[in-house]
């Protein structure tokens, strides 16, 4: 992939951007079975998921900076704002929404953040793009001060995007290092962006994590399908479940699952999906994963668990050790807390394993692992 702001030095968030796309996988997928290879030795390795080099990304994290009259959408620089509105990462869709998010700046007189004098209202414009080519629009601000203004003109920017569904402002009054706050106001009738994956209608809340990558993302729901029907299991559990992407995967008429994460909107999205698709013995409940399953008599056959970066941690592995699970799907972001996890559950054994290149152009990935009791 060539990157004119790489080239340039405005942006080097593509890490590995000078290496080729084969050796970048290579060296993942190195780096993944190095970790693995002291807890597993005969771990089988599938074939890599690869992703497509550029306009993967699904999701715009757009800093906003320069002037109400001349904002610019992008990261922040050293120098000011950098524009990358031409970002190669984003598909064309997302790159031809961000002219119409930048008119509204103007229109509703928003005053675009500035870090170094905490000062102005607008932090972030958060662009959500699904597989259907509908976007889904978050404005973080600093208060409800210019609310009145965004309703105002809200519907210059529908008539400007007519597949925007879903416009939001998060609240963010804190000058701290996280990108939204706590409390989200809708500003459209519609709720819900729906993200068809796998034939799966998920229906993704302003709040609610999704992959970024979402074709990766339905290669890595697949797997987990393909590992849980092999297994066969009659109950399983879906720790930190997000939007309910593994558990509506697995869910059937014949199999009681039960989707957990702390997110009340991820909760509700996946509760959303679930109805619609008449799946009456799959339930969704917004609780701490660990608490969950420490609080419960009855173990299920199977556990699948997608934790964030700090892995599951010692708690529930050391619960998941002692258990009467016969297998857990463990899908990880960081290969290295997966290692840490996996060495507190020797009589959960590795058997087969696979590579996602959910992140290209870093060295970042996801991989999945099938563990199953010995």
């Amino acid at each position: 992939m060539q990157c004119h702001h790489y080239d340039a030095g405005r942006c080097r968030s593509c890490s590995l951007l000078e290496l080729a796309y084969p050796a970048q996988l290579t060296g993942k997928q190195e780096h993944c079975a190095d970790l693995l290879a002291p807890l597993a030795p005969d771990l089988t390795w599938l074939p890599t998921v690869e992703s497509a080099e550029s306009a993967f990304r699904n999701k715009a994290k757009m800093v906003v900076t320069g002037t109400t009259d001349a904002p610019v959408l992008g990261i922040l620089g050293e120098g000011g704002g950098v524009d990358l509105t031409d970002c190669p990462l984003y598909p064309p869709a997302l790159q031809a929404s961000f002219p119409a998010f930048a008119e509204l700046v103007t229109r509703a007189r928003l005053v675009p953040y500035d870090v170094r004098a905490r000062r102005g209202e607008l932090k972030y414009v958060l662009v959500t793009l699904s597989p259907d080519g509908d976007l889904m629009a978050r404005f973080v601000l600093r208060s409800t001060e210019s609310l009145p203004r965004i309703r105002k003109h809200l519907p210059s920017l529908l008539d400007a995007l007519p597949s925007l569904r879903v416009v939001s402002a998060n609240l963010h009054p804190e000058h701290k290092a996280v990108v939204e706050g706590e409390t989200e106001i809708l500003l459209t009738d519609a709720e819900t962006l729906r993200m068809r994956v796998n034939g799966i209608d998920l229906h993704l809340r302003p709040q609610s994590f999704f992959q970024t990558n979402t074709d990766v993302a339905a290669a890595l729901y697949r797997q987990g399908r393909d590992w849980v029907d092999d297994a066969a299991p009659a109950t399983v559990w879906d720790l930190y479940c997000g939007v309910g992407g593994f558990a509506l995967h697995v869910a059937g008429p014949d199999r009681d699952v039960v989707g957990v994460e702390t997110s009340a909107e991820a909760v509700a999205s996946a509760r959303l999906t679930a109805r619609d698709a008449g799946l009456d013995r799959t339930t969704f409940l917004a609780q701490d994963a660990t608490a969950f399953a420490l609080s419960q008599k009855d173990v299920p056959d199977l556990v699948v668990v997608n934790p964030p970066r700090r892995g599951i941690g010692e708690t529930l592995s050391t619960w998941l050790e002692g258990s009467a699970v016969g297998h857990v799907v463990y899908s990880s972001c960081n290969a290295t807390s997966l290692a840490r996890d996996l060495a507190l559950m020797p009589s959960l054994r590795p058997r087969e394993a696979r590579m996602l290149d959910m992140f290209p152009q870093t060295s970042h990935y996801e991989v999945a692992v099938l563990l199953e009791r010995v």
